[in-house]
């Protein structure tokens, strides 16, 4: 439980600054809160991929440079979705009438608790591929890089996740359930030393949010 609440804590933008009490508590009632409200859910299915002028993964064809970079070398990819469910959102409202603190501090917590799930998903996907002797990249979502959101209404199809995890995306790009996720894995027949999280593979070295990745 330290370590989501370390993650909730830089969600919540405090960096390296210690936390006071009354948020740290708030910070494990919501981890409490989620436990007993989420319903977390995931779907992954592999394609394969060409490398040409574009990344053509199925039937999708992406511009990319930093993805390009992220799944070079691989053959295949894992499209990945993963939700905390609607409970989640419905929680995150109701709060947010009653005690507005608390409704931030639940963002900041569900947020982890996605993350944290995604890892222990990829790490199941991770152990069924090393069976047959491949190895995963980090994941790599929409909106990470030149990765446009606007494939994102694709990747959903692909994986038919409105019919297995009932996740859906308005027009607008937005999630429902909000608390959600998709990603592209790589498939790789090397394995390389490599993490898998957002923070490392972002440019972007001054962000409030920042994980510590020395």
């Amino acid at each position: 439980m330290e370590h989501l609440i370390k993650e909730a804590i830089r969600y919540l933008g405090y960096g390296k600054h210690a936390v006071d009490e009354n948020t740290r508590a708030l910070i494990s009632e919501s981890f409490a809160d989620l436990q007993q409200t989420a319903e977390r859910k995931s779907i992954y299915r592999i394609f394969d991929i060409r490398h040409t002028e574009k990344i053509c993964i199925g039937t999708m064809e992406v511009e990319s440079k930093n993805l390009a970079k992220n799944l070079k070398g691989c053959e295949k990819a894992v499209i990945f979705g993963a939700t905390l469910g609607i409970g989640v959102d419905r929680l995150i409202q109701r709060t947010s009438i009653t005690n507005m603190a608390k409704a931030v501090v639940l963002q900041a917590c569900a947020a982890a608790y996605l993350e944290e799930y995604c890892d222990i998903c990829q790490e199941k996907i991770a152990e069924e591929l090393q069976k047959e002797g491949k190895y995963l990249r980090p994941r790599f979502s929409p909106g990470y890089g030149d990765f446009s959101l606007s494939h994102q209404p694709q990747l959903l199809r692909m994986i038919e996740s409105a019919k297995t995890i009932g996740l859906t995306m308005t027009d607008s790009f937005l999630m429902t359930p909000t608390k959600s996720v998709t990603a592209l894995i790589g498939v790789s027949t090397t394995q390389e030393p490599c993490h898998r999280k957002g923070c490392e593979v972002c440019s972007k070295k001054d962000c409030l949010y920042r994980r510590d990745t020395l």
